[in-house]
């Protein structure tokens, strides 16, 4: 048995064949074959082509592609019969034969050979008297006296011996009078063995650590696969100082009638702790979570998540990684339904989790127009109206009997007229209006009636696209090939005059965000606080700048700099004259170098409120590092702010081993903050990773942690970068 990498075998097969074309069909299907020295010969009556020191042959089917290489071959294109000798490789979709002398028939899919390996969906099978014959589903292979294996060496450390074996690629290799073997020691016999190509066989897993938090722990569990439409896990969990917990996992796909995953965990908690009121969190903690998504028919979409939680810190206790996504998952039904210039969203958001601020939806039906021509005319329309009822629930821990509710009927519609003059400047005035429409507001919290509010806008966006290529540039240091400057200049002008109803006075559903960290937008109906609509009257300036060449073949982008701002002509009490300077900076002066930066600039103050840069280095497989800084301006509308830096740096040391270390240093509090240290060990046919961490929060004392985890190659605990993007699963978090 020997290792077989699909990627690599394609770039090897890429590169056998850049020589010598013999001949090629121009209709699909289309048979190419290729001669690496030229050395073939022909019999045009019989449609034979011999060809020796080295071949590649290419099968083109619609969707499917085959290729074999050898070092000689006799090709019948009558018959479609292939007689391959000398180091013969077949690749068809994820399936790669390797052989010394195979016969392929590429018209009929049927394949022989005395002695054959096989590699695909990482089960690796090799044997004698290889023959099999038909197409995806319907394709039937046996051989015999073989082995079946998950290990991708050549002498495997554990394996399967077969006197007879079939292979139905795509679903499962079946093996009769079967013996187990670790190394060299038969271990099982099997009368009867079958090995899934389409899913990880059922398995348990274990995670032994220690957390300060926690004492010593292991997180246990069952992965289990029932078929290709529902698998799962069921967990059982122990930490020493805070109990046992556990509970089932699923994840279902039934095609058009919907996939998703549902969660349930329990834990009887020992220290539960505090909530953010001072209260005591009961010691019977669980959570349950259920997502769901189909498309049952052309272009309508179905969505759902329920996401409930006994207490606000059961998710940061005992799935940080999840906790670190989502602080505070919403419960929701969306459907929508689309059409070529229509939109209809029905969304349903009921609150399930009392400890938090929520505003209802039950439900909020909204038809959106798209920017659509009228009737021939020079003009176009786009429009959005919603009718809903809406429930604004505070957080039960403010102790503040201040929730309302209300019904909102809101419809927008706008003019444009898109304009191109001397063929690079563009000109788009616009002009629309919305109604929106109250009813009397109740609840502890009510303090508006019923209410008819108009607001008319109107504006124009003016710009332009300048290019220059210069098509000769040549830089090997820089990796230049060619270069492209396109500068993207913008002006958009917004006016809205004052509503007639002011904010203070409508029940705020859709608020206006007063802390976030970019320009809102300001066109309508791209700016949508509907309940926080004022007054406008302001330019925004953009500018983007970008500057490309050609690497691989592809257009690269070396810079993308996109510059924007507002002024405002006549300012409103939260508004200054000029706002802040926004800057979106990304550079690529190499294919593995890449450096980014955010910033938001303060004209007045003359200060940075807002500053995040990286660079990551990856100049090989062999090391890769990335640094970070990210600085929020304290005492601003972003709190206490924020001055972190950070350090990933992965290091490959052969082919067995390798480290990632990560260090987060907090610079206001001088602390490191977090430190993670991860080392990988390549066992063969699985891999094992030893984690140590220590997490420095305010307030708190350090939590250390070490944690010991392992995943076989065939059905991977991780998926790929889960364990570089969310490190702490690494610790079963």
């Amino acid at each position: 048995m020997i290792k077989t990498t699909p990627l690599l075998l394609w770039l090897c097969l890429l590169a056998v064949c850049g020589s010598g074309r013999v001949l090629a069909a121009s209709d699909l299907p289309i048979l190419d074959i290729q001669a690496m020295q030229n050395e073939a010969s022909f019999d045009e009556t019989k449609g034979l082509v011999v060809v020796s020191n080295g071949v590649c042959v290419t099968y083109t089917e619609t969707n499917s592609v085959t290729i074999l290489t050898a070092r000689t071959a006799g090709i019948n294109r009558v018959t479609g019969d292939i007689f391959a000798q000398g180091d013969v490789h077949i690749q068809h979709d994820d399936q790669t034969w390797v052989g010394e002398e195979l016969h392929y028939n590429y018209l009929k899919s049927t394949v022989g050979g005395e002695k054959f390996r096989l590699g695909q969906n990482t089960v690796f099978v090799g044997g004698d008297g290889l023959g099999g014959k038909g197409k995806g589903t319907n394709a039937i292979y046996q051989g015999t006296n073989g082995i079946i294996t998950t290990d991708d060496y050549s002498d495997p450390s554990q394996k399967v011996r077969a006197k007879r074996f079939t292979i139905v690629p795509n679903h499962y290799v079946e093996a009769h009078d079967a013996t187990l073997y670790v190394g060299k020691v038969p271990v099982f016999y099997f009368p009867y063995y079958r090995h899934s190509l389409v899913q990880s066989p059922n398995h348990f897993t274990f995670l032994p650590g220690y957390r300060s938090i926690y004492g010593p722990y292991i997180l246990s569990g069952y992965d289990w696969y029932w078929d290709q439409h529902l698998q799962g896990a069921i967990h059982f969990d122990y930490r020493e100082a805070r109990g046992f917990g556990g509970g089932p996992d699923l994840k279902y796909d039934y095609g058009s009638l919907g996939e998703g995953t549902f969660r349930y965990y329990y834990a009887r908690d020992h220290k539960p702790g505090t909530n953010i009121d001072g209260s005591a969190i009961a010691r019977d903690r669980d959570l349950v979570n259920f997502t769901y998504s189909s498309t049952p028919s052309t272009n309508l979409t179905i969505l759902s998540q329920v996401a409930w939680q006994k207490d606000q810190y059961v998710v940061r206790d005992f799935y940080e990684s999840q906790y670190k996504r989502d602080i505070q998952p919403a419960t929701y039904l969306d459907a929508n339904q689309y059409w070529q210039n229509w939109s209809l969203d029905a969304i349903a958001q009921p609150r399930v989790n009392p400890y938090w601020d929520t505003v209802e939806r039950l439900p909020d039906v909204r038809l959106t127009g798209f920017r659509q021509q009228i009737d021939g005319t020079p003009l176009y329309y786009e429009s959005q109206s919603s009718l809903g009822y809406f429930r604004r629930r505070f957080s039960d821990t403010n102790n503040s009997p201040s929730n309302y509710f209300a019904s909102r009927f809101d419809s927008f519609h706008q003019i444009t007229l898109p304009q191109n003059y001397f063929g690079w400047l563009n000109f788009t005035p616009r002009v629309g209006g919305r109604l929106t429409l109250y009813d009397s507001a109740t609840g502890p919290g009510a303090y508006s009636t019923s209410q008819s509010r108009g607001v008319f806008n109107t504006g124009a966006e003016v710009s332009t696209t300048i290019s220059r290529v210069w098509a000769g540039e040549q830089n090997a240091f820089w990796d230049v090939d060619g270069i492209r400057h396109i500068f993207q200049p913008s002006v958009n002008y917004v006016f809205v005059p004052r509503p007639n109803i002011d904010p203070s006075k409508l029940p705020q559903f859709d608020y206006e965000l007063t802390n976030s960290l970019r320009l809102l937008p300001l066109e309508y109906p791209d700016y949508n606080s509907i309940d926080s609509l004022r007054s406008q009257n302001t330019i925004r300036y953009g500018a983007n700048n970008r500057i490309q060449t050609k690497r691989n073949g592809e257009i690269e982008d070396l810079v993308n700099w996109g510059l924007y701002m507002d002024w405002n002509l006549r300012t409103r009490p939260d508004q200054r004259t000029l706002s802040d300077i926004y800057s979106d900076l990304s550079l690529r002066p190499r294919t593995w170098l890449i450096l980014g930066s955010t910033t938001r600039y303060n004209i007045d103050q003359g200060q940075f409120n807002l500053a995040e840069h990286h660079v990551t280095l990856q100049p090989n497989n062999t090391w890769n590092w990335s640094l970070g800084h990210t600085y929020l301006r304290s005492g601003t509308i972003f709190g206490t702010g924020d001055n972190l830096f950070s350090s990933v740096y992965f290091y490959r040391l052969n082919e067995n081993w390798g480290t990632r270390l990560a260090h987060y240093f907090d610079a206001n509090s001088g602390r490191l903050q977090e430190q993670d240290y991860t080392f990988y060990r390549d066992m063969r046919s699985w891999t094992a990773a030893l984690t140590l961490r220590a997490l420095s929060n305010v307030g708190k004392a350090v939590d250390y942690g070490v944690a010991f985890s392992f995943s076989f190659k065939s059905f991977p605990r991780y998926g790929l970068g889960a364990d570089t993007v969310h490190s702490a699963e690494l610790l079963g978090n």
